[in-house]
Parts: C-alpha cells; structure tokens; sequence
C-alpha cells in the first residue's frame, strides 16, 4: 500500500482526483471546531482552546500536503460521515494548492498565537479568512483557493465540483432573478428596522481610563489606541486577562 501520494488515480480522469464530498465533510468539521474555539477566545477570553485547534489544524493539513490526504484525520472523519455516498471526483492539483493556503494560515496562527502569544486585529484577519475559506467550501461547494489557482497558474483546472471548470448554460431554475434578488433586500431591510427598533444600541464607549499601572510601572491593562477606536476597548481587557 502507498503511503506518499497525492489523489486517487480513477480510470475515466487524467489527473489524480479527490472525493469532493469527503473533502466538504472534512471542511465542514474543521470549520465547526474553529468556530467553536474562535467563539471562546472572542467571548470568554479563553485562547487555549485556539491554541490547540490551530495545532490540530496544522498537523491535519501537514499531513495532507505532505504525506497523503486519505490519512489526515478530519478527511478519515470526512470519509466515514459519507462512505454511502456516490463519489464526486474533482481535479487533486487545485486543492493541493488552496490547502497550501490554509497551511500558510496555520503556519501564521501558529507564530502568532501559539508562540508569541499575540492578541490584535492580526489575529481577526488570519481567523476571518481561515473561517471564510472553510465555510464557502463545506456550505457551497465553492474553493475559494481552486479560483485563486486558476487565476496564476498556466495549466488550469480540471473537474472542478460542481462542474465549476466547465462552461455551461444554467438551467432557469437555478436563475435568482431580480425578483430573488428583490425578496432578499426586502428581507434584510426589514430585519434592520426590526432590529434597529426593538434592541436600540447601546451607548458607545468613548473612551476606557486606564487601570491602575502594574508594579513594574508600565499600564499593562491599558488599551491600545486601535481597541479604543474599534469600540473594542473592554474585549480586549477582557482578553488581555485585566478584568
């Protein structure tokens, strides 16, 4: 049995290929306990739990690029959540390249927070667009990365999910139409009003007098000036251990 390799070689397809709905299982996994740990750190301050999902990811996707996929541990899981499901082959070289970008996300999120034990709006970016990648892959079907690949690269995809790489024309069905479009607007307008009307906002702070200084003479619970700006003074006490 190999254990190196990248894709499945599958008669009918002249590139190696992935399962797509094994790949959006395993996404769909990934993104649950990233919100998970992102929702603790945001809310409770708690970053340990951050810490250790981004080394579980890191190793997960180490070993997808680098020693095989079918042995990363949320693909296995990815596998047995649809082992009764037909098989959707999609070209492997494009997801070898969008998973190098969460790798590089992780390798970030790993000198970051695990090592430097860094807490700013770096943080936000890296997590936001680690979330985004995992949620249009798992709910849509859509690889922001395999786009990305297709934009640089000389040789384009192949058997894209969906039949994304192919031109086709969509059945009427599958049009929004500014009816749909309209509907939607409507819809967000209204929950706006609703919103807007029945949980006023409440009072902005303008500013946080600083905490009394540490004994080293420093104000180590003093907000930067960028949480102050962002109205995110008191998370980031919060999440700096200063409450």
């Amino acid at each position: 049995m190999q254990i190196t390799g990248f894709g499945e070689t599958v008669p009918g397809y002249d590139v190696p290929v992935l399962n797509e709905r094994e790949v959006r299982a395993a996404a769909g996994i990934l993104f649950v306990f990233a919100m998970m740990t992102f929702a603790n750190a945001w809310f409770m301050g708690n970053f340990r739990p951050t810490k250790i999902f981004v080394i579980a990811f890191l190793i997960d996707f180490t070993i997808r690029i680098f020693i095989n996929p079918k042995y990363s541990p949320s693909m296995i899981l990815g596998r047995f959540a649809t082992r009764k499901q037909v098989p959707e082959w999609t070209g492997a070289p494009q997801k070898r390249f969008a998973w190098a970008i969460g790798w590089g996300l992780a390798i970030t999120m790993l000198w970051l927070i695990v090592i430097n034990n860094v807490i700013g709006p770096i943080n936000m970016l890296v997590c936001a667009t680690c979330l985004t990648l995992m949620f249009f892959e798992s709910a849509f079907g859509i690889c922001i990365g395999c786009k990305i690949y297709n934009a640089i690269s000389s040789r384009q995809a192949q058997h894209c999910s969906g039949g994304a790489c192919e031109v086709f024309t969509p059945h009427a069905s599958q049009k929004v139409g500014a009816g749909g479009t309209a509907i939607v607007v409507v819809f967000l307008a209204l929950i706006g009003v609703v919103g807007q009307r029945s949980f006023p906002a409440m009072d902005t702070v303008a500013a946080v007098a600083p905490i009394s200084a540490a004994p080293g003479g420093e104000d180590r619970c003093t907000p930067p000036a960028f949480a102050v700006a962002m109205g995110h003074a008191e998370k980031w006490k919060l999440h700096n251990n200063c409450k």
